[in-house]
């Protein structure tokens, strides 16, 4: 917990301190088997020619951990995975980026990785929504597609020679992201899943959380809305941003500082536990700047940790 810009007073920082202690013991038990630190030794069966992995290292004959973090164990395979890493781009991940420049043919992408990602013309889908050859004029035509500082949801698609990422769009789901809130926490609390797109119909907001790191929070929009906008359509759709409803900026606003606080804490970010964070500071009318203050996260610490307690007596009550 990074509490250098919190004003905590002694009363909240103790209560801190107490419901985080707490979270920390009610960690599972083989989560905690499975940490090692430098210099540890990892339990391993010698007689079944293991491969070491990244993270290891043969000394006297055992496997010693070179990193922090948790083993992993895949089929003959050991290595160690640490905790809090760069993030580590998969084929299939859905990331959010940010247009950083425009290239013959092609976007760069900033995307909190250690080299930019590259979107080819040829990867994403036209404004017009044709499927067809791209041609000289549509190359003339990229700054009316995407332009600098543009925040764009894509999904990664392999590597390139040098080491850089190589981006897709062919999907009416990806393109641009307006009417919204960018919000950066660290890539380890956001985990891999089946869907990283959720349409929170009770808002009226879309939340996409991106495997790198960046996470859109921003107003509904529908699939092929986007698609159907062309460049002649432009300034309707730049006047739209205007009537963006009140309530639903606050609902983005909240649900942007909701992130903020379950980040800072080093919660692990789920669709739910992000609404829960949300509905807790509605029910218990606190404003969407208070939000940020030192008692809500003392509060939010001590909710997570009475929840998580009560998951475990009850798994430990129906065995």
């Amino acid at each position: 917990m990074k509490d250098r810009h919190l004003s905590l007073n002694q009363t909240q920082r103790v209560r801190l301190e107490a419901a985080l202690h707490e979270l920390q013991s009610l960690a599972p038990a083989i989560a905690s088997a499975a940490a090692v630190t430098v210099a540890d030794t990892i339990p391993v069966n010698q007689e079944d020619n293991i491969l070491k992995g990244h993270g290891t290292s043969d000394q006297d004959g055992e496997v010693v951990a070179t990193l922090c973090g948790v083993v992993e164990r895949v089929n003959k395979l050991v290595y160690v995975r640490t905790l809090r890493a760069r993030y580590k781009p998969e084929v299939g991940d859905i990331i959010v980026g940010r247009v950083i420049e425009i290239a013959p043919k092609r976007w760069r992408l900033e995307i909190n990785f250690s080299q930019d990602a590259v979107l080819m013309l040829s990867s994403m889908n036209l404004p017009d929504g044709i499927q067809r050859r791209r041609t000289a004029v549509d190359e003339l035509n990229m700054r009316s597609i995407f332009e600098e500082n543009d925040v764009i949801c894509a999904e990664v698609r392999g590597f390139q020679h040098d080491g850089s990422l190589h981006l897709q769009a062919r999907s009416e789901k990806y393109g641009k992201l307006e009417r919204g809130q960018l919000l950066m926490v660290p890539p380890y609390l956001v985990k891999r899943k089946k869907q990283h797109f959720h349409h929170l119909e009770q808002y009226n907001v879309d939340l996409i959380l991106g495997c790198n790191g960046f996470i859109w929070v921003g107003e509904h929009v529908v699939v092929g809305e986007k698609t159907k906008t062309t460049g002649g359509q432009q300034r309707f759709s730049t006047e739209a941003e205007n009537f963006t409803p009140l309530e639903t900026r606050k609902h983005i606003c909240r649900l942007a500082n909701a992130v903020r606080v379950l980040s800072a804490l080093g919660f692990t970010l789920t669709v739910e536990l992000i609404i829960e964070t949300m509905e807790a500071s509605a029910s218990s009318n606190v404003e969407i700047n208070d939000m940020l203050g030192a008692e809500f996260y003392v509060q939010t610490a001590e909710r997570e940790a009475k929840h998580r307690a009560d998951l475990l007596r009850k798994k430990n009550g129906a065995r």
